[in-house]
This record gives structure tokens, C-alpha cells and sequence, in this order.
């Protein structure tokens, strides 16, 4: 009888060590689960975060630098006019409104370069480009200014290279299209540039916002 006894104690003894690991392990998981649904929370709020500081980086970038006008499908920014401003890409008139007065000749530039491409004029040389950089370098006092510009308007040299090569195309078509003749040559590119615009898809946005 006291075999038997000590048996069920013994018995008794390791069933109760079972029940304590198993309220361990179980304990362990649910800890183990509580971590890992904190974990979770933390990542969503921190993606939330992140996403909400970038559209608030995308809503002051919209404001900086937004869209004044689109024609035949291309933008035409803030940005885009006060870069052709500062790098001496157009000659402001002195007009009142010297946003006005830049964005209708980057609009009249839009109208010319699709009549280029229509017409397929061919590309200047390289050598024509590389003056071109050299006319806008030398409008700055150092190097340093002229690096500002471009950083500040967002672009680099390549992009303006491309710039003053399609002003060179728009240039050699004008110059083969309008030679010399009874009416003076402006007055012919004037109403050439009058009649693309009543024909082009403008959406003049800085013309309906005032």
C-alpha cells in the first residue's frame, strides 16, 4: 500500500510539472503574440507617419511649384518660368506682370518646337550647343551663381543643354521659314504664332486663376 501511495504521488506530481509547462509555454505564446501585435501597431502607426509627412511634402511642393499652363499636352511650371528668367533663356518685356509676360513666350516656344518636330528640322552640332552653354555661363559672375541657378530651378546641365538645343532647331526653322520679304519678318512670325494658337489645345491656368 505505501508502494501504490508514493506511485500516485509521484504521479500526481509530474501530471501537476505538465500542467505548469503547459500554462508556461501557453503563457509564452500569448506573450510572444502580444509582442509581435505590438510590433505590428508600431509599423502601421509608422508607416501612417511616413505617408502622411510625404503628401505634406508633395502639398508644398504642388504649391511651390505649380502648373501655370499645359499646351498640346506639355507642362509648363513656375518653375519652368522662373528658370528661363533667371538663366536669360527670354528677354522679359518690363511689362507689369513679368509672369504673364515669360509663360506666353514659353507658350509661343511650345507652339514653335511642335511645328519643328512636324516639319522634322534637322539637329545643330554639338559644337552649336556647347556656345550656347558658354552664352548662359557667361551671364553669371562666377560659376558658383550659375550652379545656384540650375539647383535652384531644379535642373542640371544636361536638361539645359536640351533646352538651347531645341531653341537652336526653333531658331533654324524660323530662319529658313520667314525670310526677308515685303512685310517685316516679326510681323510674319506674329501672326504665324497667332494663327498656332487659335488652332493649339491651351489650358492657360495662370490667365483663369487672377
Amino acid at each position: 500500500m505505501v508502494h501504490q501511495f508514493w506511485t500516485g504521488v509521484l504521479m500526481e506530481s509530474q501530471e501537476i510539472n505538465e500542467m505548469h509547462g503547459c500554462l508556461d509555454a501557453r503563457m509564452q505564446e500569448r506573450g510572444a503574440s502580444r509582442t509581435a501585435a505590438i510590433a505590428f501597431v508600431h509599423s502601421c502607426i509608422l508607416a501612417l507617419l511616413l505617408f502622411v509627412v510625404a503628401a505634406s511634402r508633395v502639398a508644398i511642393a504642388e504649391t511651390i511649384d505649380r502648373v501655370l499652363a499645359v499646351v498640346a499636352g506639355d507642362l509648363i511650371t513656375l518653375s519652368d518660368v522662373n528658370a528661363a528668367t533667371e538663366l536669360g533663356l527670354v528677354t522679359p518685356s518690363g511689362t507689369a506682370d513679368p509672369i504673364r509676360d515669360v509663360l506666353s513666350q514659353l507658350i509661343d516656344r511650345e507652339l514653335e518646337l511642335v511645328e519643328v518636330e512636324r516639319y522634322a528640322q534637322p539637329e545643330p552640332t554639338a559644337d552649336a550647343v556647347d556656345n550656347e552653354v558658354q552664352m548662359v555661363r557667361a551671364r553669371f559672375a562666377t560659376p558658383q551663381a550659375y550652379a545656384a541657378v540650375l539647383l535652384r530651378s531644379g535642373i542640371d546641365e544636361q536638361h539645359l543643354r536640351g533646352t538651347l538645343r531645341e531653341n537652336l532647331r526653333i531658331r533654324a526653322y524660323l530662319d529658313q521659314r520667314f525670310t526677308t520679304g515685303t512685310q517685316p519678318r516679326q510681323q510674319l512670325i506674329d501672326e504665324w504664332l497667332a494663327g498656332l494658337r487659335r488652332r493649339a489645345e491651351i489650358l492657360d491656368v495662370y490667365a483663369t486663376s487672377r
